[in-house]
């Protein structure tokens, strides 16, 4: 059996239905829901505040599904009650990002703004000009997000120019030697 899909979900103040293979969880920070495959089973057992995950038999595919549902399901009910977020930087000479409404617009070295649609989902919130802090309940949602944020302009390993997630280390590259050093012999 499934070591991760057998563990039992603690809801915890949230509140989940289950309706055939569609649950649906709801607490302070969102609504989700999450349509579960037919080969696997989802209980919520009222007594201890749990969601069990079952599957109907020992097929490869349902022994891999067992652990996938049962951790979106995890996920699912942390995001409705803390939250998930990504904190970015911006590093370069110049590089900044402006909140217009509901459009993240960048401007990181291109001849223009580069404007990324912010999904109705999420929160995106700016620290000054250079940190970006992208939070929501749903951990997919944000963790995409913030993927396609970094995708405008990757850190370059020479410098390290460009938007990278906040702690995220670059390991710079060494730049050409100097021309002349060993060719004067």
């Amino acid at each position: 059996m499934s070591r991760i899909g057998k563990k039992p979900v603690p809801v915890g103040a949230a509140k989940v239905s289950v309706a055939g293979q569609q649950v649906k969880v709801e607490g302070p920070k969102g609504k989700l829901d999450l349509n579960v495959h037919p080969a696997i089973t989802v209980k919520m057992d009222d007594a201890k505040k749990e969601l069990v995950v079952t599957r109907k038999d020992d097929e490869r595919q349902s022994k891999a599904l067992h652990g996938l549902t049962r951790a979106l399901l995890a996920n699912m009910v942390e995001g409705v009650l803390k939250g998930y977020s990504k904190n970015m930087e911006i590093q370069g000479v110049g590089y900044k990002a402006e909140l217009k409404g509901k459009v993240l617009a960048l401007s990181v070295g291109y001849a223009n703004q580069v404007e990324l649609e912010v999904p109705a989902n999420l929160e995106v919130t700016l620290d000054g000009v250079t940190k970006i802090l992208i939070a929501g309940a749903d951990k997919q949602a944000v963790g995409e997000f913030a993927a396609r944020v970094r995708r405008v302009r990757k850190p370059e390993p020479y410098k390290g120019k460009g938007i990278r997630f906040a702690g995220e280390k670059i390991k710079l590259k060494p730049g050409k030697a100097f021309a002349g050093a060993g060719a004067a012999k």
